[in-house]
């Protein structure tokens, strides 16, 4: 197979490749200095030696020679280094053990004209990857590549949709032309490697330091040459990797084209879509274990249950069934994205799936496809499941008696979960992320509302706008302040340069105050549509006490979190190096903002509802804090015990406040759905 690379993939591969040309020319540049600074070093500490010998020149010859042999290390010690992927969570698998997967993989190396990979594994997670060993000799010397498959990628997707995922990984190593992005991508490693990784160079600074106090004289001196060339290097590293993520960009796009002509344009795109629904449904599974840890809970076959999940979030999302599969379409999986900024974000080594998927649909490539489960390619997929399952949970610490929740008993406690964490599908998300307008009044104009009017996808889509206008916002000042550094970029169709952003801030902020007026003017049409229904009803004072109390809380929130902001800044000091007195001083300052914390805590720590997700222990730890006064500093040395039970009462006020407020909200929005329905079954009757 041979497909022509695009004019974009050429200039962006011209522009890596003139990058790495002038980052060499630089770098022999500042070798030949270190070399001139080595010898020269090196011969100022024998002549001194020679000249004078006594024990002062020595120890000065040889921290001076010391000092030109560090510096001179420095710049060549990528040359030692090999970058070891860890592979502790993967698990090897060999042709013996799933040969239908091993024939896929044939058909795919066959097609794409790329080598077998040296070793397939299996990882946890939602993804495939195609990695190496690589050091400065991978650039010159053919090194194998290991494929890892996530299984739960392959839990959630049909056989067509793995083959199209696996034929991108082996289709950036499928060509001539794609070789130049792979010997980009490893001196773009050697670049970094020069760059921040220091750590064992520094220690054997230290080292040298610690013979004697003279050596750590020249110690600094070689630290700070070293620092100056590291400052040119990383500014060098930057003009190159910005080159590199272009060029990664249409990579990606390259190798989508080889898995289109293997698999097809479809199978690709639709896998692409279902993949952050796939990743959110496993993520889910894995937090909902992460918080039964406490309770000595853990999961028999967590794929299974991804799968539910997965099926059960697009259920509530209302997405069609495709091959037994949840149908994401292009419009349902940006349904929220309303920004009108586009950035070639020069950043980002992936483009974006919406881009993605545009060139896919103009590709429009039409294979046949084989839409049975690709777990069906795995001899006994259940058994790997649990094998995997068994491994992830293996890292977690247990107490004796661990049990492994029944699925049936899952599904209860993660739909229940779900509902106690979420608000009513009736009011179509327009909640999900704002709240009721706490200062909206009654207004007795307000005649012939509907509610079907005041949360369609009109109102629902004005909230988003609101928030992709204030991101936007934040983006075009970032640009004008030259915090993002480019050249153009476009909004609402418009191309504009970075020099102008600063002119297009008034215009976000007239939108802004028009979408907010717009969204008020809903807000006091559901206050006052829900006001009448709860007349009508008799419950009016019910109404107006819960969204009264609401308000109050909404208007105590800001105070209330001051506290925690104000305990934040005023502990910052024992992350720093502060003088003993002055460590002192901090913790009698803090003794009075730990008095209302403490206060705070002990008040939440009455509400069942607030306390119901945290285990017995974490409340035995607050309450023992509560209770007790605490030492956190005595002779020059911090208690660290101490210091984290501090760190954890800190950190639990925010959550009592989130929860507390989550929990008003849910109950003002429970009352505004009872109130609906009871007078749509008055309506009935």
């Amino acid at each position: 197979m041979h497909i022509q690379v695009s004019q974009d993939f050429k200039e962006k591969t011209k522009a890596a490749v003139s990058s790495i040309i002038i980052f060499i020319f630089v770098y022999i540049l500042i070798f030949l200095f270190t070399i001139v600074l080595a010898l020269a070093c090196i011969g100022g500490g024998i002549w001194l030696i020679i000249a004078k010998p006594m024990f002062l020149t020595l120890m000065v010859g040889v921290g001076l020679a010391g000092t030109g042999i560090f510096v001179f290390f420095f710049i060549i010690k990528f040359l030692f280094k090999k970058h070891i992927n860890d592979r502790s969570y993967l698990s090897e698998i060999k042709r013996s053990d799933e040969p239908e997967l091993f024939k896929m993989i044939d058909e795919i190396v066959k097609e794409a004209e790329t080598n077998f990979p040296k070793k397939v594994y299996l990882s946890y997670d939602v993804n495939a990857s195609v990695f190496y060993d690589s050091s400065f000799w991978s650039m010159f010397f053919p090194i194998q590549k290991n494929l890892t498959i996530g299984v739960g990628l392959i839990n959630t997707t049909t056989k067509q949709e793995l083959k199209a995922i696996l034929s991108h990984e082996f289709g950036h190593f499928s060509q001539r032309s794609m070789k130049v992005g792979s010997y980009v991508y490893n001196v773009n490693q050697i670049i970094f490697n020069l760059v921040n990784d220091d750590a064992s160079y520094r220690n054997s600074i230290e080292k040298f330091a610690s013979f004697s106090g003279y050596f750590s004289i020249f110690a600094s001196l070689a630290i700070f040459f070293t620092s100056k060339i590291q400052w040119v290097l990383a500014k060098m590293y930057s003009y190159v990797n910005i080159r590199h993520m272009a060029l990664s960009r249409e990579m990606e796009f390259h190798a989508d084209e080889v898995a289109a002509n293997i698999s097809g344009s479809i199978s690709l795109e639709e896998s692409l879509l279902r993949l952050e629904l796939a990743s959110n449904s496993y993520n889910n599974v894995i937090n909902f274990y992460e918080a039964r840890i406490s309770k000595n809970q853990s999961s028999k076959n967590i794929y299974r249950e991804q799968f539910f999940v997965m099926n059960f979030l697009a259920e509530q999302s209302e997405l069609e069934t495709k091959y037994n599969l949840p149908y994401v379409k292009l419009t349902e999986s940006g349904l929220f994205n309303k920004s009108k900024l586009n950035i070639e974000n020069q950043w980002a080594s992936h483009p974006s799936t919406e881009d993605r998927v545009a060139k896919l649909r103009q590709l429009n490539i039409v294979k046949e496809t084989d839409n049975r489960p690709a777990k069906d390619l795995f001899r006994n997929f259940e058994k790997t499941e649990e094998k995997l399952t068994a491994k992830l949970f293996s890292n977690v610490k247990y107490k004796p008696g661990r049990i492994d929740l029944e699925f049936e008993a899952f599904k209860k406690e993660f739909e229940a979960q779900y509902q106690n964490d979420s608000f009513d599908k009736i009011f179509n998300n327009y909640y999900d992320n704002k709240n009721p307008d706490p200062e909206t009044k009654e207004n007795v104009s307000s005649e012939n509302i509907q509610f079907e009017n005041l949360y369609d996808n009109e109102k629902v889509e004005l909230v988003y706008t609101l928030i992709a206008l204030e991101n936007d916002k934040k983006t075009i000042e970032a640009i004008a302040n030259k915090e993002f550094v480019l050249k153009t970029f476009d909004y609402d169709g418009r191309k504009y340069k970075a020099s102008e952003a600063k002119k297009l801030i008034p215009e976000i902020d007239k939108s802004i105050v028009e979408n907010k007026n717009q969204i008020a003017r809903n807000d006091s049409d559901v206050y006052n549509y829900f006001l009448k229904i709860a007349e009508n009803l008799n419950r009016k004072s019910g109404f107006v006490s819960l969204y009264q109390a609401f308000a109050d809380y909404d208007q105590q929130y800001e105070d209330k979190y001051k506290l925690y902001i104000d305990l934040v800044n005023a502990t910052a000091f024992i992350s720093a190096r502060t003088p003993f007195e002055q460590i002192k001083q901090n913790f009698i300052t803090l003794k009075t903002l730990e008095e209302k914390l403490k206060y705070e805590l002990r008040f939440h720590l009455q509400n069942s509802l607030l306390t119901k997700d945290l285990s017995e222990q974490d409340i035995k730890d607050l309450e023992y804090y509560i209770e007790k006064e605490h030492i956190y500093f005595n002779n020059e040395e911090y208690f660290d015990h101490n210091l984290q039970m501090l760190m954890n009462a800190i950190n639990t006020l925010p959550y009592f406040l989130h929860k507390k407020y989550f929990l008003k909200k849910k109950e003002l929005l429970a009352l505004m759905k009872d109130l609906e329905e009871s007078q749509r079954k008055e309506k009935v009757s």
